[in-house]
């Protein structure tokens, strides 16, 4: 199974891919400013990688309840499954971001925002969640 994983944004959308091993690597974000550019991008990508199931990070508070970006990712998922009618499962991606960008030197964080690398680490680590969960020798995967 492939699996990919995105962290969504207005501006980018971050990019992970991972399978049934359980290992979820970035990939590079979609940055184009045209939204059609993105989704045609986009729909590439599953193509060429073969892709079976989405992973989309969803915006909730620290309380559990919904973030004030989860009315754009919920409209976001409505037309990946509406585009792609591949399964679309969310992942909680709180503090994602924050965590990704702790990986890079904070002088390079400035200029790096733009090029999308802290939203597909983010997207990595969203990923990685739902397959450490699906994958788990308690979930009844392999390992």
């Amino acid at each position: 199974m492939r699996f990919l994983g995105l962290d969504y944004g207005a501006k980018r959308i971050g990019l992970s891919v991972g399978d049934e091993l359980g290992v979820a690597s970035p990939l590079p974000a979609l940055v184009e400013p045209d939204e059609a550019r993105r989704w045609g991008r986009l729909g590439e990508l599953i193509r060429q990688r073969r892709i079976e199931e989405l992973v989309v990070g969803y915006p909730y508070n620290m309380d559990g309840s919904a973030g004030f970006k989860a009315k754009e990712v919920d409209a976001f998922v409505a037309q990946l499954k509406a585009r792609f009618g591949l399964p679309v499962h969310l992942v909680d991606e709180t503090l994602t971001s924050y965590e990704a960008e702790s990986t890079i030197a904070k002088k390079d964080r400035r200029g790096l925002r733009d090029t999308g690398l802290v939203d597909s680490r983010a997207a990595a680590l969203i990923l990685q969640d739902y397959l450490d969960q699906r994958f788990s020798p308690d979930a009844g995967g392999p390992g």
